[in-house]
């Protein structure tokens, strides 16, 4: 399957050995514990097949504005000023014909997720194993006092139907912190296991999230609202159900940040402090220290979770049937083209096995829908690899059923090229989580949920493998399709890509700025050599002699494969700026805002947001926030991050 995956053809890494062997379910599920048998090994993949359809709704309202009142001769100028400032806070505040949106308490709540499937009998916070149930009701219960509004998303506030007008109501940051109820809201914490680091976990679940509940927009797309560090669930184990600042700005302008760049990912609609302290470990080197608690409002389709169906499947033959209620509900509400497939769909394919055996995605929709989230799970690992990103927790309990990222915490995007980069200081050991291995625990992680489902018997053994087959088929199309266009390549080479890989990764080259700067290279053999490297001479810093004829050895390759192209620089250029971001969301910038947060200053949080909704856009006058890293931002706590938050 991932045996052809090139990205790391340096030696100190080709001891990411699911690269270079076949994998196969049982493989790797023999890793984890406590856990259903898994299906037998895979078999060379098929032809490719595609369900998986996009996971990012956005809606719009459709509310009319008022009309304006007609204007007396008398008063003409001074009336078309103001109808002129309307128009304009109109187009601003509503959808793109000028509809405006609607208020909080007009919002269209279902409650589909408490309405199907088992709940809690229970409401209390008391820690415990919460038995033969997906959620538990409660409320949000942190402490507030004064809490203010640092930061909203007019977009996310689109997709939801909602007046952004709606942010500056007096009331609001008591709203999204929980002090006061949402009217329409029925809050729960959802119930969910899962394998971190390899290892079975047990019980996890919503330990300081609470969803308000599923908003159901004009286009009939499905939205959860859930409040992060709302206070104390079932599921909290000793923590607090708190959050602080500092990683609720990461979560939220990492969000939608995200999502401008293309990724499928869960939203963040606002983010308030709560104007109480909260300790914090953060180096879990027994330092605690004060910091200013937060509340971030994440907003997805579903949060649903590989974890969510493995908790059930490993608490044995009395909760298997939650497994199926929880398929059966997510199909319906989430992948409803399963539920319509018919055989003239002709969604049979050869596992490629010695015995040929077919599967029939039609006759099983588990099996198409396993099929689905394998896809859409390669094809997102397949993205955060093209801009560099590494998630840096891939535990199964933060892995979206919708193919989405899901829970910000030490992420981090790629500054120098370095295939073993973890942002997170828990997982250095062993650097499991790492961005060269993320493709690798994607398909271990897809592996988990498949036996979950093979306990529930909703799909067999070969679907099982079939749904694997298909991640790493997926990926590879996806991530070369990725990188030829990074290149503005006529076609995928895996040999020139794989070398490109090496010599960045050999002299540390800014992931990020290197891929920009590439753009500027011009189709033309007759460039006198000592030339070449000059478009790339504000990346490639501090290289000697021979690593300097090294990219001059690569780039003359490169600029023979633009020739055989047909687009012109100019084109060619405009399409790699298109999929070539000149801004992420490096750690340091984060570390920025949250520094002039914490002293009350939510300034440059909002500059943040509004710099990363454009990533691609030059943004002439922004260009520092395109800069590498500052020396501080190498110490502790910036470059890398623990999981306490």
């Amino acid at each position: 399957m991932l045996s052809h995956f090139h990205l790391l053809p340096l030696k100190s890494h080709l001891s990411f050995s699911s690269h270079l062997r076949p994998l196969s379910l049982s493989s790797l599920a023999s890793q984890s514990r406590r856990r259903p048998p898994p299906p037998p090994p895979l078999g060379p993949p098929p032809r490719r097949l595609s369900v998986a359809c996009d996971a990012r709704p956005g809606g719009v309202s459709m509310e009319p504005p008022s009309p304006d009142p007609p204007a007396s001769a008398s008063s003409a100028a001074g009336a078309t000023v103001e109808s002129v400032t309307r128009d304009l806070r109109d187009q601003s505040l509503g959808d793109k014909d000028g509809k405006r949106g609607l208020r909080l308490e007009d919002l269209n709540w279902d409650h589909s997720f408490v309405r199907v499937l088992p709940g809690d009998p229970r409401t209390d916070t008391f820690p415990r194993e919460v038995l033969h149930a997906c959620y538990t009701k409660v409320s949000p219960s942190a402490e507030v006092e004064n809490p203010q509004l640092v930061a909203w998303s007019d977009l996310v506030a689109e997709a939801l139907d909602l007046d952004p007008e709606e942010f500056q109501r007096p009331d609001f940051p008591l709203l999204f912190s929980g002090a006061a109820p949402l009217v329409g809201a029925l809050p729960y914490a959802q119930c969910y296991g899962g394998h971190q680091f390899g290892t079975w976990a047990g019980q996890l679940g919503d330990g300081r999230a609470i969803t308000l509940g599923e908003i159901v927009n004009s286009r009939s797309e499905r939205w959860e609202l859930q409040l992060k560090g709302a206070g104390k669930t079932p599921y909290s184990r000793f923590a607090d159900g708190l959050a602080v600042l500092r990683s609720s700005i990461r979560e939220f302008l990492c969000s939608e940040a995200m999502h401008s760049l293309g990724i499928p990912t869960t939203r963040a609609l606002c983010l308030v402090t709560t104007g109480k302290l909260v300790a914090r470990d953060m180096f879990y080197d027994g330092n605690p220290k004060d910091e200013p608690g937060a509340i971030v409002c994440r907003v997805a389709p579903s949060f649903l979770r590989f974890g969510s169906y493995q908790i059930h499947a490993s608490r044995g033959k009395e909760d298997l049937g939650i497994v199926r209620a929880l398929a059966d509900y997510a199909i319906r509400h989430h992948f409803p083209h399963l539920e319509n497939m018919s055989r003239s769909e002709s969604l049979s394919f050869s596992t490629g096995n010695d015995d040929q055996t077919v599967v029939d995605l039609t006759s099983n929709k588990y099996a198409a829908w396993a099929v689905d989230i394998a896809e859409r799970t390669a094809s997102l690992v397949a993205r955060w690899q093209g801009v560099g990103f590494t998630h840096g927790v891939l535990n199964t309990d933060n892995m979206s059923i919708l193919g989405l990222t899901i829970d910000y915490g030490p992420f981090g995007f790629l500054d120098a090229f370095d295939p073993s980069y973890t942002p997170n200081t828990t997982d250095l050991p062993g650097r499991r989580y790492c961005f060269a291995n993320q493709p690798d625990i994607g398909l271990w992680n897809i592996a988990q949920f498949v036996s979950s489902l093979s306990s529930a018997e909703l799909i067999n053994d070969k679907e099982a493998n079939y749904a694997m087959e298909r991640y790493g088929t997926k990926f590879m199309d996806e991530y070369q399709g990725i990188m030829t266009r990074k290149l503005g390549l006529p076609k995928y080479n895996k040999q020139l890509i794989s070398k490109l890989l090496s010599n960045m990764a050999v002299d540390k080259v800014d992931y990020t700025n290197f891929f920009r700067a590439l753009s500027n290279i011009k189709a033309d053999l007759s460039i006198p050599e000592d030339e070449l490297l000059v478009p790339l001479k504000a990346v490639l810093l501090d290289i000697g002699k021979e690593r300097k004829e090294a990219w001059i050895s690569w780039v003359k390759i490169y600029i023979q494969e633009l020739v055989n192209s047909e687009a012109s620089d100019e084109e060619r250029k405009a399409a790699m700026n298109s999929v070539n971001p000149k801004y992420v969301l490096r750690n340091y910038l984060c570390q920025s805002a949250i520094d002039a947060a914490e002293q009350g200053d939510f300034g440059e949080v909002r500059r943040v947001l509004k710099l990363m909704q454009r990533p691609y856009d030059d943004q002439p006058g922004m260009e520092k926030y395109a800069r590498l890293p500052p020396a501080w931002a190498y110490r502790p706590g910036v470059c890398m991050l623990s999981c306490s938050s």
